[in-house]
């Protein structure tokens, strides 16, 4: 297929990309064929992804209204993926926000190209490529150091990406390697894929596709997100399915009524 002009020399378009796949389920028109085709094979096993992709998009807009209520005013959005409509800058503007900080960090570079394109004017934002799983090296960066007081609370949000981090790697020390970082009044903004019960035929099916995919998915329980934060402080209501979490008109349940997504707000005392 022919290169779009957007879309960096370097990127392998016969690839699928998780950030891109998401993309797809949002409704965005940055993907590619082979992420479609996937999106599509998950779509067809299990149509109720898109619904959960849409759910993790309406918990950051609320978790980021709730914690720049409570005034805070730095955010880390970690695995941002591809830019689309709702973005952490934009929920803040649109709270009538204005001195707030945001940095993107994502390490595929179709939204990395994309982010510092829509933000290249946008006052406030910065984006930096970087891989989430190494804290220190994303911190390190010197955009995130010059946008992002570490001596004031940052919201670190960890939105839908924790789940293509196997255990051997070790979340629960990427989410504290953030958290070390924050001063007390920091937040751990977490959704992440998982069950409590046994997957259905149709779940099974679109999981062992992500299985096999070039990232592969991890479920989690609730108990076991709830362990990947540490002693942070939970807010209420605690863990709970991605729609439940502090709803407030945007949230889709889904339509069978069974969550396949947990998510929770913690604080650094």
């Amino acid at each position: 297929m022919d290169r779009p002009s957007w879309a960096p020399a370097e990127v392998d378009l016969d690839r699928p990309s998780v950030a891109r796949v998401y993309d797809y389920y949002l409704g965005g028109s940055h993907n590619f064929a082979a992420d479609r085709a996937f999106g599509e094979q998950v779509l067809s096993a299990m149509p109720a992804v898109a619904t959960l992709a849409r759910s993790n998009r309406a918990f950051l807009r609320r978790s980021v209204r709730e914690l720049a209520r409570q005034g805070i005013r730095q955010f880390l959005d970690l695995g941002s993926g591809i830019p689309t409509v709702g973005n952490v800058h934009e929920v803040i503007t649109d709270a009538g926000i204005g001195d707030a900080s945001v940095v993107y960090v994502d390490h595929d570079p179709v939204a990395v190209a994309h982010s510092r394109a829509i933000l290249a004017d946008t006052p406030g934002t910065a984006v930096v490529s970087g891989d989430l799983r190494d804290p220190a090296g994303v911190l390190a960066q010197q955009k995130v150091q010059d946008l992002i007081d570490f001596s004031r609370p940052v919201a670190f949000l960890l939105v839908a990406v924790l789940h293509f981090v196997p255990d051997e790697l070790r979340p629960a020390d990427i989410v504290a390697g953030y958290a070390a970082a924050g001063a007390p009044g920091s937040h751990i903004v977490l959704s992440h894929a998982g069950l409590d019960r046994p997957l259905t035929p149709a779940e099974e099916d679109a999981y062992q596709m992500y299985r096999k995919s070039p990232t592969p998915l991890i479920l989690r329980s609730k108990e076991q997100v709830t362990a990947l934060l540490g002693d942070l402080t939970l807010l209420e209501p605690g863990v709970v399915a991605t729609h439940a979490w502090r709803p407030d008109g945007d949230e889709e349940p889904p339509a069978d009524g069974n969550s396949i997504g947990s998510a929770a707000v913690a604080r650094k005392d």
